[in-house]
């Protein structure tokens, strides 16, 4: 089934609803809308963007070779 046919499926089932609980649920899923982004503190976006300014500058770690560091707590 295709995005489309989903989202008419959905609709169609949504039209046909009368559990105000249900419906309840799903608005409250189409608040949580919101970009992660926006939610976080601006310390946890400030440790994120120099993560990645990190990556750029190639300063990183193979998976791998953290896996194999830290196995023994793992």
């Amino acid at each position: 089934m295709g995005l489309a046919a989903k989202k008419l499926d959905i609709i169609g089932w949504i039209t046909k609803l009368n559990d105000e609980d249900i419906l309840d649920k799903i608005e409250s899923l189409r608040k949580q809308e919101d970009d992660w982004w926006d939610t976080i503190g601006e310390d946890e976006k400030t440790e994120i963007l120099e993560g990645l300014s990190q990556l750029d500058r190639g300063e990183s770690v193979a998976h791998e070779q953290v896996m194999a560091k830290y196995k023994k707590w793992l």
